[in-house]
């Protein structure tokens, strides 16, 4: 018996080192499956585990990102028999280098750099890459191991261990980003391995691979059949784990939560329990749904196998306050845990989270005080201490104190590490400078102009007060000031753990130099040690008392300076003369700085609303500056604001603004606006409006221009959000023009750009109002429409003067009908405007198309 068996060995030897080639489906199934696990295939699997690992290693999470990714790489999550034993492991570098020199030389039958020849990817002069990743090696060694073992008879693969390279060889293909390879490798096991009970696996790749190409509907059909049938459990848990990601990157968040409750339930992995649970939070929390949110961080801090993640369950915990619970019980549980063993560490990211806390409770006050201990902690997230600026000075822009929020608002986007949030806070930086330049300005002028309009005893009087406080404020600073010089001599500093002043020696300090000695006498301990004090203690002049005397600007002082104030001391100062000297009495200048403040204050409501939709400060903004009756086009913009912003959400807010218009201003495009707002948001246009649009342009030819304005006037009423309606409106400005003469048909055309400016339309009727008004002359009125005495012409936009039709234009209608032979368009049915001449503006569209579908 042994004999044979001795012989049966020698036999496989033989065989297995034949150099003779043999077709795929000559191969011997059971020699190939066997050589392919043991030597190639293992190689491919090692490396890709390797990947696994490093990747794990390396990953850190965001916990500022909408959401955490689950999988992390550290346990490899194939869901088949792929991962190794610790005995296998300890030998896979031994067996590596084994088939490492073995693979130096050529398959039998196959030329050199053939991909499935060689274990690591090869250059175009067929030589090893050894700058090759982990990924391409673990892909072209499953290559390697298919071309070599891969075993077909009748169409069907025989080697049963090739489902194991095709799917290597998928997942190293997907973790590069080669969707469309990995698909065709996956393709070959559907085609020629239809029976392996494996495939569910490959259809999970598969799935996976065409939710990264962002094809979601495929992708989750593929996953939706894969649930509908019984598979293997190791395949659901990758599965489920999957399928939850490509749902959230689909934007189905509440057919994501389900899955990730199916997710959790089927993995045991405490990691993984941790990680589904928090991502299902995060998820929850966006939806709004902090109680079943709060479970879910709950679970994730239960299965927690890591510190990090402990803190941010705990943090992401009390974010889900409400308001409504037990604050003060949340707020001393937090309190007692931040001082315990390592959590100490993360103190300033506990107090960040009892500061959000505290402003869900309505405690605005104490949340300020928690956000300002978490700047005072050593930082261990620089996000969070970001993010403790960014509420700090979210305070300060809520009372209005632009100054104060641009600081820390500054501070936040030193300290943010998470890119988008620094995105989102740049701008609103941004804003904050622009509404605060607007702000202090106002401050400033308004101030200015108040003191103006004072009587000299009321100035004195008013200046008598201010210097009173001054001279409290200055005793105040001196009374400090001489405390501090009886101190000098004493130490009075604060040596805690975090001072370089805080060691036990007697000698300053070396910082690196091992030999003791005079601190002066080395240049790079003098060096360091400057640029150690500087980060400590700022920069200082030399002078007495340094530690006391901060040399920096305050917030009270960027304050003075944007008002104007100067706050070095003047010999004067004590005088009230030495300030009414400065208060302008000239009236161009105090009429000047009356604009300039109107201004400020128009584009300071605008602000308001376009850069924090803040409609009710905006309004509130705006209806102040109408109080104070700015110049005309100041008024007008004002108004058309106040009621564009309204009019839809609070028609009673808008009503004052439209009166003011339709009463004061009545011929202007401002109030025509206010009569009748379009709305922009147009659906599909219908049969009826295009029918109707055809009619209307048909009179126009026939010059029944009353008739197609009649028959615009009925359809738009009846339609007014289809997509025609531009057109149809750009249609009635040329019957206006030909029944009440070119000064109408600007009035309507600026109306369109009001309502149409970004359509086709609008944009072509912004081009005739340049050609229309470049010579346009007509007699000047008054705001209610009564001509002027002198009879100055005037040319240009009439709202820019008096902001109205000429009465004369408007009653003489011998004028009006001399006007319809005067008009920017020709007699020619066509309605296509006159071409200019030579020296006239060559900037008139064909407006009216001659097909009612054209352009």
């Amino acid at each position: 018996m042994k004999k044979k068996i001795i012989f049966l060995l020698a036999a496989i030897v033989v065989v297995s080192c034949s150099t003779k080639v043999k077709k795929p489906e000559a191969r011997s199934k059971f020699l190939k499956g066997f050589s392919t696990y043991y030597n190639t295939l293992f190689n491919a699997k090692d490396a890709l585990n390797s990947e696994f690992t490093a990747r794990d290693k390396e990953h850190k999470d965001n916990f500022y990102a909408p959401y955490i990714p689950i999988l992390t790489y550290e346990e490899q999550p194939l869901g088949s028999d792929l991962g190794q034993s610790a005995a296998f492991a300890e030998n896979s570098m031994k067996m590596a280098e084994v088939n490492r020199s073995a693979s130096t030389r050529s398959a039998p039958g196959m030329p050199p750099g053939m991909p499935g020849n060689n274990p690591v990817p090869q250059n175009a002069d067929g030589t090893e890459n050894p700058g090759a990743s982990v990924l391409e090696i673990a892909e072209a060694k499953a290559l390697k191991a298919i071309n070599k073992y891969s075993v077909i008879r009748k169409g069907e693969e025989q080697n049963k261990t090739i489902f194991d390279a095709y799917i290597i060889l998928a997942q190293s293909r997907i973790y590069q980003g080669k969707y469309l390879p990995a698909l065709d490798a996956l393709n070959y096991v559907f085609t020629h391995m239809k029976e392996d009970k494996r495939l569910p696996l490959a259809h999970v790749y598969e799935a996976l691979a065409y939710a990264q190409m962002k094809n979601f509907h495929k992708s989750e059909e593929i996953f939706a059949q894969l649930k509908s049938e019984k598979i293997n459990k190791d395949h659901e848990k990758i599965l489920s784990i999957y399928y939850a990601e490509s749902l959230l990157d689909a934007g189905k968040k509440e057919e994501a939560v389900k899955e990730l409750d199916r997710a959790f339930d089927l993995n045991g992995n405490r990691k993984l329990k941790s990680r589904i649970a928090f991502l299902r939070g995060q998820v929850l929390q966006e939806q709004g749904k902090s109680d079943l949110a709060r479970e879910s961080f709950l679970s994730a801090y239960k299965y927690a196998n890591d510190f990090e993640f402990e803190v941010k369950s705990q943090i992401e915990i009390a974010k889900t306050f409400n308001g409504k619970g037990n604050y003060e019980g949340a707020k001393d549980y937090l309190e007692k845990i931040s001082k315990k063993g390592t959590y100490g560490s993360r103190k300033n990211e506990f107090y960040y989270a009892l500061g959000l806390m505290a402003n869900k409770a309505g405690k605005k006050t104490e949340a300020q005080e928690f956000f300002r201990k978490s700047l005072l902690e050593k930082v261990s997230d620089s996000q969070v201490r970001g993010l403790a600026y960014y509420e700090i000075g979210k305070s300060y822009l809520e009372k209005n104190d632009y100054i104060g929020a641009g600081a820390y608002y500054d501070s936040a986007l030193v300290a943010m590490t998470y890119e988008p949030s620094k995105i989102l806070l740049q701008d609103q930086s941004n804003y904050i400078k622009k509404i605060s330049k607007n702000y202090y300005l106002i401050k400033k002028n308004d101030s200015i102009l108040s003191l103006a309009k004072m009587t000299e005893p009321q100035k004195n009087e008013y200046f008598a007060k201010y210097i009173e406080k001054l001279k409290i404020k200055e005793e105040k600073e001196e009374l400090e000031r001489r405390k501090a010089e009886r101190s000098k001599g004493f130490d009075t500093g604060d040596y805690n753990a975090n001072s370089i002043f805080a060691n036990g020696g007697g000698s300053f300090e070396d910082f690196g130099v091992a030999a003791k000695g005079f601190y002066f006498s080395n240049n790079n301990t003098v060096s360091k040690g400057s640029a150690t004090f500087k980060q400590v203690w700022g920069d200082r002049a030399l002078s007495d008392n340094w530690r006391y005397s901060k040399k920096m600007a305050s917030l009270e002082d960027l304050k003075n300076e944007a008002l104007g104030v100067n706050t070095a001391p003047n010999p004067r100062r004590f005088e009230p003369a030495f300030y009414i000297e400065q208060i302008p009495t000239d009236a161009a200048r105090l009429s000047q700085l009356k604009k300039d403040r109107d201004t400020a204050s128009l584009g300071l409501g605008i602000m308001y609303q376009n850069y924090f939709t803040n409609t009710s400060l905006a309004t509130k903004t705006l209806y102040d500056l109408v109080d104070v009756k700015p110049e005309e086009k100041v008024m007008l913009q004002a108004l058309y604001e106040i009621f564009a912003m309204n009019y839809e959400k609070n028609p009673q807010v808008a009503a004052r603004a439209k009166q003011i218009l339709l009463t004061d201003y009545p011929y202007t495009s401002y109030a025509e606006f206010a009569r009748n707002p379009k709305n922009n948001n147009f659906v599909k246009s219908s049969n009826e409006v295009e029918n109707a649009y055809k009619t209307a342009y048909s009179l126009y030819e026939s010059e029944k221009f009353t008739e197609s304005q009649g028959e615009i006037d009925q359809i738009i009423l009846k339609y007014p959000k289809d997509a025609l309606v531009p057109k149809l409106s750009l249609l009635n400005a040329f019957n206006a023009g030909k029944m009440s003469g070119k000064e109408v048909m600007i009035l309507q055309l600026e109306q369109l750009v009001l309502n149409y400016a970004k359509t086709p339309e609008g944009i072509k009727a912004k081009e005739m109002l340049n050609y229309l008004k470049s010579d346009l002359k007509f007699q000047a009125t008054d705001n209610k429409g009564n001509a002027v005495q002198n009879n100055q012409q005037m040319v240009g936009n009439p709202t820019n003067q008096a902001g109205n039709i000429p009465q004369n234009k408007i009653n003489q209608q011998n004028q009006i009908q001399q006007n319809k032979n005067v008009q920017p368009m020709n007699n020619q049915k066509n309605g296509v405007p006159k071409k200019p001449q030579e020296n006239e503006l060559q900037t008139v569209p064909n407006a009216v198309p001659a097909n009612p579908f054209g352009k």
